[in-house]
């Protein structure tokens, strides 16, 4: 029998990590209360969740974290308003419902044996985080071309998963860069807007697929800059996570044209919105 898509898995909350410096952004790693729900919350790279909170409600998150790694799902999440306010007050150990794996996941049989860019910028980097952990995986790495990373903040404290992009900086298999729209004094990295370092680096579009995720300005000159580089629009893929709403399909608010966000996306080819309203 097909569990119920409204009934939330009970989780609890295992590690809470504070992601910036402006402390509104922490990661959440929850870990499932029953051994069957972890058994049957199989999810990809790209896919969402809805959190949900006892007597405050719930809300759709993407899963920063690979299946690759064990049984424990990573979130991390903005404090914007009344819901992830409240989940910024919790400790370990406090209860929280997971509903889900929601959406469309990035289309791994297609990126199989092709080299990968991605472009992410501010908190939007969350699923590209996933993305990236499960390519590096031993078990997977082997499947995939050359992984060229581009990922921006307004400042170097805006960054998240600081330790690990460190770690991979020094790695041989996949290439870093990081930019900040205003530096500081101790930063010896690239200074402007991700577009603009999208075109200093000028990456081949050849046998290559571009995954990008960030706030809308962002996407708005990114897109002009993969194009001028050569890429296709079925060769750029977005995540537009900030129009999930329900997760499936019935609270009509994340449609766009006959499409709805949180069924059929949200996961998009630049081609595929090519055809819809022209919202992003």
């Amino acid at each position: 029998m097909a569990r119920n898509p409204y009934l939330p898995y009970p989780a609890r909350i295992e590690e809470v990590t504070v992601e910036n410096e402006a402390r509104d952004i922490k990661s959440f790693r929850l870990a499932f209360e029953d051994p069957a729900g972890a058994a049957q919350f199989r999810h990809l790279p790209g896919q969402f969740a809805e959190l949900s909170l006892p007597g405050v409600g719930e809300a759709p998150f993407g899963i920063a974290s690979s299946p690759t790694e064990s049984d424990r799902l990573l979130f991390s999440i903005k404090k914007v308003g009344l819901f992830t306010a409240e989940l910024h007050s919790l400790e370990p150990g406090a209860p929280v419902g997971v509903r889900g794996p929601l959406g469309r996941a990035f289309p791994w049989e297609r990126m199989a044996g092709r080299n990968l860019l991605i472009v992410g910028g501010g908190f939007a980097f969350t699923t590209l985080r996933a993305l990236i952990m499960q390519v590096l995986h031993p078990s997977e790495r082997k499947k995939y071309g050359s992984l060229l990373v581009i990922y921006g903040a307004r400042t170097p404290g805006e960054l998240m998963y600081r330790n690990e992009l460190g770690e991979w900086q020094k790695r041989d298999d996949l290439q870093v860069h990081l930019t900040v729209d205003k530096s500081d004094n101790g930063w010896q990295q690239h200074v402007g807007v991700v577009p603009a370092v999208l075109e200093k680096l000028k990456p081949s579009a050849k046998d290559t697929l571009a995954v990008v995720c960030g706030p809308p300005i962002m996407l708005r000159f990114t897109l002009p800059a993969l194009a001028k580089l050569g890429f296709a629009d079925d060769a750029v893929i977005l995540s537009l996570e900030m129009r999930m709403k329900c997760g499936i399909g019935k609270c009509g608010r994340c449609n766009i044209g006959g499409k709805y966000v949180c069924r059929d996306g949200p996961v998009f080819t630049r081609q595929e919105l090519a055809s819809l309203p022209a919202e992003y």
